[in-house]
């Protein structure tokens, strides 16, 4: 069995785009080039996962370790990496614009309007936008994420003094898949954009934060239901940047995220000069 385990991981590595499918006429151009390292991991934990299932019910007997036999090859394995891009200066300046110039009208919806209330997807629009967090950081957001210093004293976020040129607005990120929870200043359009839908944000259920186990409010939920992982790149991005008036894409794929701030962000007057 583990020579039949060796022969399938083999053949996994040389899977082609197109092989082993019905129709192949959606594929165009990419029919018959290597399949990609992350979809090479992902067959052969599906695969993994079924034989072990078979042996958990006992409709296989165990004569093999599923996770040993099938594990990704270290030459697999090392080529899933993050890839992250610089989008253009101007395509970026022009997001940013209409983040800040957002309204209902632009976003996708019924006759009834959005799903989400227009201050929430301001809220995670500006944090996309100023913030330098992947997706499934800013969805993962606990309610009171934000706070206020001036003159490295704490101060509230209703407060006079959060006008104040001096004033800093910090982000708290919990834990995520790269690291530690950390806390990272942000340009204070963010933190006003969350007070702002903080302060209207309904009272929920509290939800299981999968990474921590713990029980929170998460800041980006309605209904208590969290907004979707994909709401970001499937409707928010592209509603940007149609209002921008930016292809959604360059040619490096889609518009997923920026790396122009990180955990050393631009203010907005310095991103203008």
């Amino acid at each position: 069995m583990r020579t039949t385990c060796a022969n399938w991981v083999a053949a996994v590595d040389k899977m082609a785009v197109g092989d082993y499918v019905q129709r192949a006429d959606h594929l165009h151009d990419r029919l018959g080039d290597p399949i990609a390292p992350r979809t090479k991991s992902h067959i052969l934990m599906g695969t993994r996962m079924f034989l072990r299932d078979l042996q958990e019910w006992e409709w296989i007997p165990r004569r093999f370790d599923p996770a040993r036999a099938l594990a990704v090859p270290r030459t697999i394995a090392a080529l899933i990496v993050t890839n992250p891009r610089v989008i253009a200066d101007e395509i970026w300046a022009k997001l940013l614009w209409s983040g800040l110039n957002l309204e209902a009208k632009d976003l996708p919806g019924t006759s009834a309007g959005s799903y989400y209330p227009l201050e929430l997807i301001r809220a995670l629009a500006l944090t996309w936008l100023f913030s330098g967090l992947r997706s499934d950081e800013i969805s993962r957001l606990r309610v009171g994420c934000v706070r206020w210093q001036h003159e490295g004293q704490s101060i509230d976020g209703g407060s006079r003094e959060v006008l104040a040129e001096q004033a800093v607005c910090l982000l708290d990120v919990p834990v995520h898949k790269t690291g530690t929870a950390f806390t990272k200043p942000v340009d204070p359009i963010v933190g006003q954009a969350i007070d702002a839908w903080q302060a209207l944000r309904p009272a929920q259920p509290k939800r299981l934060d999968a990474k921590t186990n713990e029980h929170v409010d998460l800041l980006f939920s309605i209904r208590a239901h969290p907004v979707a992982k994909n709401y970001i790149n499937r409707t928010l991005i592209p509603s940007l940047c149609e209002k921008a008036g930016v292809p959604t894409a360059d040619v490096r794929g889609n518009i997923t995220g920026q790396l122009y701030n990180a955990k050393e962000p631009m203010t907005l007057f310095e991103l203008q000069a």
